[in-house]
């Protein structure tokens, strides 16, 4: 079979236009096309986009180029006079949506100039800079301004899905065969027995329709809400004089909007006032080198996303009237990239199509070249009558239904059946899937690579320890903070709270009920915590101090530094970050007597004690430290050396509940977990330790120690890579992508961080922290863990196995019903010259194993038992050996079963009379259903004989075969006259239960028949494959 699926293979993440347009032309065999690729990628819309994007990145370029280059002649040209609409003057506004837009989309400097440049602006969108909007206002500004969001296809209607249905060609050549029935049987036969073949058909189509049309609908609505979460965008902004977090959506003109590093720029607005800040405009102009937006160069656009820095902007335009919104209207049409095991699966409904295709046109023809023969025998070639019409047209719509059964439409429409369960499930679980195939990967993922901080640990940092005047001081509530102060001299606390207070990037506020709140990174908020404890104001330091320049902390850095502005007029720089970076900028330290002294090596290696020290106590260090600048010196550049060392700084992290567990479950899973940390080695191997990663044998490295190592050695020492500490972002890249080339590994990566997203891009599935992740880092990943909990990764996995292994039932089911309908009616054909199962019989048959048994067996939940097996290999077979053990072993038997019924049925159920051959194809066909729902039971498990453990667990499995049996029991007893069945009585009743109900011994026995697998070898990190066959039940 997979030398067949060659063309039907895609690589994780290829979402190029010939990547993804290669498998289709390759599909030739579609019932319904509208259906089976209504859940991939439009290519199409999508070449629009890229053309439309392409189109909007020239108009960019040329405006930046413009302004770089004709500066000096748009100073000659007159500035555009603005006009005011009646609607902007009442709403109180003095400038038009489309003139402020233009403004910054032309980025017009000189009529921005004026204006008044970003205070005019403020004041024409009646807004003041440092209480920003106020809530009153909000109506008014949406109603002449517009809204934050972009025109977006409407979502389609439950009678929508019923039509997509409708065009099944077979369905519809069917839909035709029975209004021709209709047409000759009432003239022959009369009413009503002249409509019933006809209206049996209907009726049986429209079922099948609404059953399908409803399975699609209810699909679509758990993508819609998917959707709506990975929309979801949140914002600082100052409304009423107070920051608050508000929705993307909710954003107005005239807001104020805080950025900072990782950030997407929400709207199109102008630069207030910053620091160090770089933006990436590469998704709207194509140009890779980051802009440096400062007063001089003040225009930001949606889309973009902050590389480095922060800073304040004020919202001009937003939705429709943005490039960003145009452009976002045209890509969300494109949809969502097709899966590998969707095109698989897609494959293998082709390649079964076409074999199913040669059986149809061969009953045809057969069934017809025997009533030809059997006409001619007899003497009647030259007499034909409607009767033999309604033959033929009846031996036609056998051979389409077989058509219908044969093309197993249902098996990629299966995977998103499935992905939409698991993936509403992951949701409410708090994990939400942005791309369909991640769902799948994770379920191979053989590696994670995880973060430490707010994965495995909680993220609430508070103080621990203070090593300040040479003395450790453990801190415990206010008790030991007084302590603390009564022990150092004020000089020293008021260095040591301005070094707080100064060189942050968080901001101490006022909530909506007025009391003090932190916001900032987890480290950041632990330290201004502790300098508001310790009696400090943050608004008289920020208030009384100038700060001149900053450089913002990032991943590569490990430091943030600030030059400040005394109140006398002198200059000091503040710098904090990673201890042992720090500690070497500095050349005194802060002695016990509260004062500078030189710090010489002997002194150093002792500071350097005491940071291991704190480290082996799982603690994160950060070292403190000030300079005082002479003015001489320059005080706009930030000095990388002369520091004196205030104090060192421990900070406590405690480890998630429930992680050391999880990190279990994934060791007897085959799943390796990575700890990627910029932590010091010593707090990385003290949290490993704790979290079951790092074990005998293990290797705990450096990032400066991995850089170097040649390519031989990195091939032999990453698979024992267990921790990796002090890493830079391009370090997680390096092990992530030697880790899928060299070692063949399937790579989960954690990444919270701007500078993550190549990591997570490299990775064959990036996950991203819900909370502490940035915009960029989100956007980069697959999956977003909404709490950056370890233990919803590996939530995320198990699910992952999940899809994989229902999806094979699935098949394995669904190959079975048509290797059985296809057979049978083929050999009866040939043999007797008629099909034991009507068309009305064959499209229940095709509902139960199409969108029914994909129901049952492709939307069961997982369970424990698949996490204790090794993940499935990147190229291993998805229709495995034991699966083709079980269909063939199955199929024989039924076909057995059958065909003893159909040739000699009669003499052994002792049926005699007018109605015998009725009650025989009606056995026939009762005994093949029943065979299917057992058999249905029997997918559950592939390779396990205990096929009940979790059934119950599962309410749409139970559903689907109850409503199945009840349904059946219907047609059998009270639909038999378009059905073509009788009713029977309990003991044939009871005799086509047993005959279904012995396919479960016999899928226990050939569970136990040993097939060639493919063995594993002992995973690297020293877990063996669990056996197969029997042993597993």
């Amino acid at each position: 079979m997979e030398s067949l699926l060659k063309d039907f293979e895609l690589e994780n993440k290829d979402h190029s236009i010939e990547g993804l347009s290669k498998w289709r032309s390759a599909v030739s065999l579609v019932k319904n096309p509208r259906r089976r690729f209504r859940n991939v990628a439009d290519l199409v819309k999508r070449l629009q986009a890229q053309e439309k994007l392409k189109k909007i990145q020239g108009t960019i370029r040329a405006v930046i180029f413009a302004q770089r280059a004709a500066l000096q002649f748009k100073e000659a040209v007159g500035a555009t006079e603005y006009k005011l609409s009646e609607k902007t003057r009442e709403a109180g506004f003095g400038i038009e949506p489309d003139d402020i837009a233009s403004i910054v989309r032309g980025h017009d400097h000189k009529n921005l100039r004026k204006v008044g440049k970003v205070e005019g602006i403020a004041s024409k969108l009646s807004v003041s800079i440092d209480e920003g909007v106020s809530q009153h206002s909000i109506n008014s500004r949406q109603e002449v301004y517009g809204v934050n969001r972009y025109t977006e296809k409407p979502s389609k209607n439950f009678l929508m899905f019923v039509w997509d249905a409708l065009h099944d060609v077979t369905l519809i050549i069917l839909i035709v065969c029975a209004i021709v029935s209709i047409g000759i049987g009432l003239p022959t036969e009369g009413w009503p027995k002249g409509v019933y073949d006809g209206v049996g058909i209907i009726l049986s189509i429209f079922l099948v329709v609404f059953v399908t049309a409803i399975s699609d609908y209810k699909q679509s609505l758990q993508f819609q809400d998917l959707d709506k979460e990975k929309k979801k965008i949140f914002v600082h902004v100052t409304r009423d004089g107070k920051r608050q977090k508000i929705s993307i959506f909710d954003l107005v003109v005239g807001d104020i909007v805080h950025l900072s590093t990782g950030d997407q720029v929400p709207a199109d607005g102008i630069f207030i006032s910053g620091y160090s800040l770089l933006i990436d405009e590469s998704s709207l102009s194509g140009e890779s080198e980051p802009a440096n937006i400062e007063a001089e160069r003040p225009f930001l656009l949606s889309g973009t996303k902050v590389q480095d820095g922060q800073g304040k902007m004020i919202v001009t335009t937003v939705g429709m009237r943005t490039e960003w919104g145009k452009l976002m209207e045209t890509l969300s049409e494109g949809g969502e990239d097709e899966t590998p095991l969707q095109v698989k699966l897609n494959g293998v409904a082709t390649v079964i199509g076409k074999i199913g295709l040669t059986f149809s046109v061969l009953t045809f023809v057969v069934l017809t070249i025997r009533f030809v023969v059997e006409k001619a025998l007899y003497g009647e070639f030259s007499n034909w009558s409607s009767t033999d019409a309604l033959k033929l047209l009846d031996y036609f719509a056998i051979a389409v239904t077989i058509l219908v059964v044969a093309i197993p439409e249902g098996l990629p429409l299966a995977v998103t059946l499935s992905l939409a369960f698991s993936m509403k499930k992951l949701m409410n679980d708090r994990a939400l899937v942005r791309h369909l195939s991640a769902c799948e990967t994770m379920g191979s993922a053989n590696c994670i690579c995880t973060d430490k901080t707010g994965t495995l640990t909680t993220n609430h940092m508070v103080v621990d320890k203070i090593w300040i005047c040479e003395k450790t001081t453990e801190i415990k509530g206010n008790e030991s903070v007084e302590k603390l102060k009564s022990e150092i001299s004020e000089e020293v606390i008021s260095i040591f709270l301005q070094a707080i207070f100064q060189n942050t990037s968080s901001e101490v506020v006022n909530d909506k009920e007025g009391k003090k709140a932190i916001l900032g990174t987890p480290t950041e908020s632990a330290l201004l915590e502790f300098g508001l404890l310790s009696g400090g104001d943050f608004d008289a330091q920020r208030r009384d101090y100038k700060i001149l320049k900053v450089e913002p902390f990032n991943s590569s850095r490990k430091k943030m530094s600030v030059l400040v502005g005394l109140p006398d007029g002198g200059v000091r720089a503040f710098c904090k970050g990673a201890s042992e970076i720090v500690l070497k900028l500095c050349d005194k330290i802060i002695d016990s007597n509260g004062t500078a002294v030189d710090l010489p090596e002997e002194k150093a290696k002792n500071v350097n004690d005491v940071i291991n020290g704190f480290a082996c106590e799982a603690l994160r260090t950060l070292c403190l430290a000030v300079k005082d600048i002479n003015e001489t010196e320059g005080e706009t550049n930030i000095p990388d050396d002369g520091y004196t060392l205030i104090a060192i700084v421990g900070i406590k992290d405690p480890v998630r509940p429930g992680v050391k567990e999880a990190v279990q479950t994934c060791q007897k899973a085959g799943i390796t977990v990575r700890m990627v940390t910029g932590d010091n080695i010593n707090t990385a191997r003290a949290i490993a330790k704790e979290c079951g990663i790092l074990t005998e044998g293990g290797v705990a490295i450096e990032g400066p120690a991995f850089r170097d190592l040649s390519p031989e050695q990195m091939k032999d020492i990453i698979p024992r890579i267990q921790v990796m500490a002090r890493s830079l972002p391009l370090d997680k890249h390096t092990l992530v992508t030697n880790l899928r080339n060299m070692i063949g590994d399937v790579v989960a990566v954690t990444g919270d961080g701007t500078n993550d997203a190549p990591a997570l891009h490299e990775s064959d599935i990036g996950l991203a922290m819900g909370i502490a992740g940035t915009e960029v880092a989100k956007e980069n990943a697959d999956v977003i863990i909404m709490d950056d909990n370890f233990t919803t990764i590996v939530n995320v996995a198990k699910w992952g196995r999940a899809i994989y292994i229902n999806i094979q039932k699935f098949v394995q089911f669904q190959l079975t019903v048509n290797v059985v309908a296809l057979v049978t009616n083929f050999v009866s054909a040939c043999i007797t010259g008629s099909a034991p199962l009507t068309a009305v019989q064959l499209l229940w048959v095709n509902l139960i194993m199409d969108t029914l048994g994909a129901l049952a067996l492709a939307t069961e939940p997982p369970n424990d038992g698949l996490m204790e097996r090794l993940p499935v290999g990147r190229r291993a077979s998805f229709i495995t050996k034991p699966m083709w053990r079980n269909i063939f072993g199955q199929s024989i038997y039924q076909l057995i079963v059958l065909g003893v019924l159909n040739f000699d049925g009669k003499r052994l159920l002792g049926l005699t009379g007018s109605d015998a051959t009725a009650v025989l194809n009606t056995v026939i066909f009762n005994t093949f259903v029943f065979c299917q729902v057992f058999n249905e039971i029997n997918s559950r498990e592939i390779e396990k004989i205990n096929i009940f453990r979790g059934m119950f667990d599962s309410g749409i499995f139970f559903t689907v075969i109850f409503s199945t049996v009840a349904f059946q029991a219907i047609i059998v007893e009270f639909l038999g006259t378009f059905a073509n069945t009788v009713p029977l009585n309990w003991q044939l009743w009871l005799l086509s239960v047993l005959i279904g109900a012995v396919s479960m011994p016999i899928s226990a026995i050939l569970k136990c028949i040993p097939v060639e697998r493919d063995t594993t070898t002992k995973h690297h990190d020293g877990y063996e494959a669990l056996p197969s066959g029997p042993e597993l039940a």
